[in-house]
């Protein structure tokens, strides 16, 4: 989960740009102004999980 709607969409980019698919649920309601009120949920395939953490954690930042 992501509070913050530009971070999601990075780390949507990030997985994207190594072929796994991904779906933001909440990334519209910062438009709303609730942005940090609901948080951002990326979800991915189950069997793209593994791959995605060690991306994710090989990049720094704590997204994994």
């Amino acid at each position: 989960m992501f509070h913050d709607p530009v971070s999601a969409e990075i780390v949507r980019g990030r997985l994207a740009s190594e072929g796994i698919e991904t779906v933001l649920f909440g990334a519209g309601l910062a438009s709303l102004g609730l942005g940090t009120m609901t948080p951002v949920r990326l979800m991915i395939e189950e069997e793209d999980e593994a791959m995605a953490r060690r991306l994710l954690s090989r990049d720094g930042g704590g997204w994994a």
